[in-house]
């Protein structure tokens, strides 16, 4: 997710603090949503223009705004701090298995309960397999920049963090298409492979080359300064190229939504107790291991939040904008600042408890 500053070197510079956007993220969100839906009974005629801006099933309006938003994110990423995943093996080992091993599979248990059988008679009967499809693309990739805050908020060890970052982006590449497809096909769901192929290539492959050159470029010309100075000059850019999303994913969403506002509500619930479950079980696993506090925490953090901006590109190139699936992947974003600070405060304020554990190992 968006919003964090790291450092141009091994590990952050400076300790990221919840700024002013972050702090109030599921406000914005909410704020789009009334925008996006009232602009969307105005101008409908502008919307669909918009969502009908395709070329190989990808609709470039948003393509350039995915991008906007996620290269200056992984401008943030060292690759050279895979060196230090050693050093922090068994959080690493934990993290790893919960977010690629655990949450994409426990998120699709959690949509065949939730959508598929007890909330069916409440939701639109054409969208069951939609709204499924958004919630395993939702947790099919791991938060990639706003963990860096979420480290912060629970004094996490920032080598830990930025290794597993690193190495989660590094996993990303190869192993997202693959899940999800298996995922979709075991919900019964047709895969559209060229085009799930070709958003990995678009909003995963292709950024991660443009961010590491660019950085690469700053580095060498400016040094670490030149670094930090254009993502504070991008980070504006990166925002607003995430509520425009959001209004456009709102405005071809309206009349949906409008007919019934509950939807939201029913899909919120099996994204909370997904991000309770995989965070609770990184953190056991954690002191399981006898992992240091300040390891722990932040592998809790990372095993339980989504790369969001991910979810909703794919989501819109697999299945459309008025998809189901869109819907449920920009749900995710409305819940996830108040879910994921109140993470924050269950680690902080076990601390005593997971110590003793810990060090009894």
């Amino acid at each position: 997710m968006s919003g964090s500053t790291t450092t141009a070197g091994h590990a952050p510079a400076d300790k990221p603090a919840m700024g002013l956007f972050e702090r109030f993220l599921t406000v914005w969100v909410a704020l789009c949503i009334v925008t996006g839906i009232a602009l969307g009974q105005i101008i409908p005629g502008a919307f669909h223009i918009i969502g009908s801006a395709t070329v190989a099933q990808v609709n470039i309006p948003v393509a350039v705004l995915v991008w906007l938003m996620i290269v200056p994110m992984l401008l943030k990423i060292d690759p050279a701090a895979l060196r230090e995943v050693g050093q922090h093996w068994r959080g690493i080992a934990s993290t790893v298995g919960v977010n690629w091993l655990v949450k994409p599979f426990s998120m699709a248990l959690l949509a065949w309960i939730f959508i598929t059988h007890v909330f069916r008679p409440l939701l639109p009967a054409d969208q069951i397999s939609s709204y499924t499809a958004g919630l395993i693309l939702l947790a099919a990739a791991p938060c990639t920049a706003m963990v860096f805050v979420w480290s912060n908020l629970v004094d996490g060890e920032p080598h830990f963090t930025l290794s597993q970052v690193a190495l989660n982006d590094t996993i990303m590449v190869v192993a997202f298409a693959p899940i999800v497809g298996l995922l979709l096909g075991l919900s019964s769901i047709t895969v559209p492979w060229d085009t799930l192929i070709l958003s990995v290539v678009l909003y995963i492959v292709v950024p991660v080359i443009v961010a590491q050159l660019w950085r690469h470029t700053l580095l060498a010309q400016g040094g670490p300064l030149a670094l930090k100075r254009t993502l504070q000059l991008l980070a504006p850019l990166s925002l607003c190229a995430l509520l425009l999303t959001l209004v456009l994913l709102f405005g071809l969403q309206g009349e949906q939504i409008m007919r019934q506002p509950v939807v939201i509500a029913l899909l919120a619930v099996p994204i909370v107790i997904q991000v309770y479950f995989n965070a609770g079980l990184a953190y056991w696993l954690n002191r399981s291991l006898g992992v240091e506090w300040c390891v722990a925490g932040p592998s809790a953090l990372i095993g339980a939040s989504n790369f969001f901006e991910l979810a909703v590109a794919t989501a819109i190139a697999l299945f459309g904008f008025q998809s189901g699936a869109a819907l449920a992947t920009v749900v995710g974003v409305l819940v996830e600042v108040p879910v994921m600070l109140s993470v924050v405060h269950i680690v902080r304020h076990s601390r005593a408890w997971y110590e003793r554990g810990a060090k009894a190992r």
